[in-house]
């Protein structure tokens, strides 16, 4: 795969940080279109960036030849993405808590940490063929 692939509500992009702004205008074109608010596709925005940079950075640990696939479904009360990638996963319970005090000041280990707090569920899959990340936000708003 040498750019991303768009199949209605799926993008799939190699694992390459400079296609985050393609995922990003994906998000934000099919939630705009299924009348999500602002406030929702933003939080949506923010955490699809998140997770899908860490599909990048250590589900594929760089390699653009294995994707990362995110795939968007809206029902009436609640919408949900799930991200794909290859990588071996890891124990997202294991992670320190960022607001330790020995981890206020560290430069990374915050975006779970905000995506589990903008989202109603966030919810980790790992299996022998890769990891899933899938997203849920109620939208009755």
């Amino acid at each position: 795969m040498d750019k991303p692939e768009v199949s209605g509500k799926v993008i799939s992009i190699p694992s390459d940080a400079i296609y985050l702004a393609d995922v990003d205008d994906f998000v934000y074109e099919i939630f705009g279109k299924a009348g999500l608010s602002k406030s929702s596709i933003a939080d949506f925005a923010i955490s699809v960036s998140e997770i899908v940079n860490n599909a990048i950075a250590y589900g594929s640990g760089g390699d653009s030849s294995s994707p990362v696939t995110v795939k968007i479904e809206v029902s009436r009360n609640e919408a949900s993405i799930c991200i794909q990638d290859k990588g071996p996963g890891f124990n997202p319970d294991s992670l320190p808590d960022p607001l330790d005090k020995d981890n206020l000041l560290k430069q990374v280990g915050r975006g779970i940490f905000i995506v589990r707090s903008l989202m109603t569920s966030v919810d980790f899959n790992i299996t022998d063929d890769g990891t899933e990340v899938v997203l849920k936000k109620s939208i009755n708003e």
